[in-house]
Formats: C-alpha cells, structure tokens, sequence
C-alpha cells in the first residue's frame, strides 16, 4: 500500500499538532489492553520518555530496551535503582523485558546477512554469551516485576532446515529455565530473524510448547507478508499470544518496504484490535514506533500514538 501525498501532508500536519499538543487522554483507564510504548522509540532519556508516556500519552505501562544508551541487559545496580525510581515517580509498570535474546547468529551456520545490518539497539551479539543474557534477562524480570521476557529465535539464515530442530530445542531449554522461575519467553516474529511470518510463527510455536508469542503484524508485512492480518492472523494460536507490537508499514516510491505511522499502511489496526479484544487479550498492546518521518523519535512517536489511539477509539477499545 502507497501512501498518497494527500495522506503523508495530512501525516506532517498531524506531527506538528501532535508536538504541540500533547495528548493527554487517559488511555488505560478505558481499554481492555495494556496501553504501553517501548521508551526508546520517544527517546533514550529514559525520565523524558516516561514523562511523556505517562503525563501525554496517559499511559500506566511500558516496554523496556534501552536507556541512556544502554541495553536493558547491560545495566548496572546504580542504573536499575534509576530506572526503578522513575518509573516509581510516573506510576508505570513493566510490560515485559524486551531483550535481545538469541537475536544472534546460530553458532556453526553460514553468517546471516543479516549479522551487520540489524539494529541491535546496543546488545551483546556473541552467540556464546546467550545463556548469560537469559540469566540476566530472568533477574531484570524479577526486579521490574513482570513475568514476560522477549526473544527471538536467530538472525535469518537462506536455509535453515539443517539448524531448525537444534534451534527449537534451544529455545525449549531457555523456556524451561525460565518457566522454573515463574518467566514466560514471548518469541518475536521479527524480519531479521528465522521466525518472521505468521505461519514461521505457528510453525515454531508447534515446535516449542512453553514459547508464547510477541505478534508484530508489521513486521510480517515488512518481510512480504502483506496479508499478515488477518490472512496471517487466522493461522495463530489465539491463547499463545501474550504481547503485541504496534507500528505499520507501507511500499514506498522505489517500490521497498518502509516504516509508517500506525494509521497507514498494509495493517489495518482497527479490524486488528478489534481481532484482539474478540479473543479475550488483555496483554500488551506497545507501540514501537520505528517510522522516523516526524522529525525526531519523539515527534514521530507522537504522531504514531495519535494515530494507534484513534484505531483504539474507532474499534471500541478505547
């Protein structure tokens, strides 16, 4: 789908309304859903960014990947007293850690393209240290009060059938570990990575039984599956899902995939709330903004949460 110009002037009027005046509906006193933002995408200050999510966007939630330049993994005990106290000091909760857990090479496979042109937001990419970052992942878990770790399942490989049952059964033994500790994993179908598409994902949660689900429709429609909703949606297990990316994503001139704003492009988040709040979920909705056309992270942020809350609102939950 391709934005017309119409839509993208409208979109640039929206940011500068949308910098100027903040939202300042209390979201989550009226919806079925978590309402969370990852706080990186508004920005890397990580008091600013909760301000902004708590004070504008009314939100009592986020996601937590990086801070101050840090990977959410790579805090130290000053760092996560900080983080504890903002989040104190905004009212906000942890939706889950969004870690960068096995978004990494599998170890003895050819290298993925992928390898040095992920955005990997500061994380550890030694495949060796993976057990380490889950360890780490389960004691941030505990500390923020959440029972939700994300993950990934390795950078994308042109083949992966000769590494596919050793990765399932890599990612069984992470869940084990975790579930002792009463943490879930919630798998990510992520463009990078061996599990992007809705069927890759109804294909590696019938491989893994203990593996929940992230659901990031946009990110299957940036990997090409533009039917990702509700064509793609129809072939997930409903009660695996337990956490939900928001963003979107259009064709641009020169014909590739490229980030939008909520409101545009291939998901239709209206008929996919509207999807969710028909199962019965009551987990995470996070906008993760990733389109940039606002100016800055912020503004850009801004525009996308006005956009996701008007799909909030024309679906009835909101």
């Amino acid at each position: 789908m391709k934005p017309t110009r119409r839509e993208f002037l409208a979109t640039a009027s929206c940011a500068a309304a949308a910098f100027a005046a903040p939202i300042r509906a209390f979201a989550q006193m009226n919806s079925p859903f978590k309402l969370s933002v990852i706080t990186n995408e508004i920005s890397e200050d990580f008091d600013h960014a909760c301000s902004v999510a708590a004070k504008d966007f009314g939100m009592q939630w986020v996601e937590l990947r990086t801070m101050w330049g840090k990977n959410i993994v790579d805090l130290n005990a000053e760092d996560i007293s900080r983080v504890q106290a903002i989040l104190a000091k905004y009212n906000l909760r942890v939706t889950d850690i969004a870690s960068p857990l096995f978004k990494v090479d599998w170890p003895g496979a050819p290298r993925s393209k992928y390898s040095s042109q992920h955005d990997n937001f500061a994380a550890n990419t030694e495949s060796k240290k993976q057990d380490d970052v889950l360890n780490t992942c389960i004691e941030l878990a505990k500390q923020f009060k959440t029972d939700k770790i994300r993950c990934f399942d390795f950078l994308r490989l042109g083949d992966v059938a000769p590494y596919r049952a050793a990765i399932d059964e890599k990612l069984r033994s992470a869940c084990e570990t975790a579930r002792k500790q009463g943490i879930m994993l919630v798998i990510e179908n992520e463009q990078s990575c061996n599990t992007a598409t809705a069927p890759e994902a109804a294909r590696t949660l019938a491989a893994v039984p203990p593996l929940m689900l992230n659901w990031d429709p946009a990110n299957a429609a940036y990997t090409g599956e533009v039917d990702a909703f509700p064509t793609g949606w129809a072939l997930l297990p409903k009660d695996r899902i337990h956490h939900c990316h928001c963003k979107n994503t259009v064709r641009n001139a020169a014909g590739k995939m490229a980030w939008s704003p909520v409101d545009i492009g291939f998901i239709d988040w209206v008929a996919q709330f509207r999807a969710l709040k028909q199962i019965g979920y009551h987990n995470a909705v996070s906008l993760e903004t990733h389109w940039a056309g606002g100016g800055t992270p912020e503004a850009s942020s801004r525009v996308s949460w006005a956009g996701m809350k008007k799909a909030l609102e024309a679906s009835g939950t909101l």
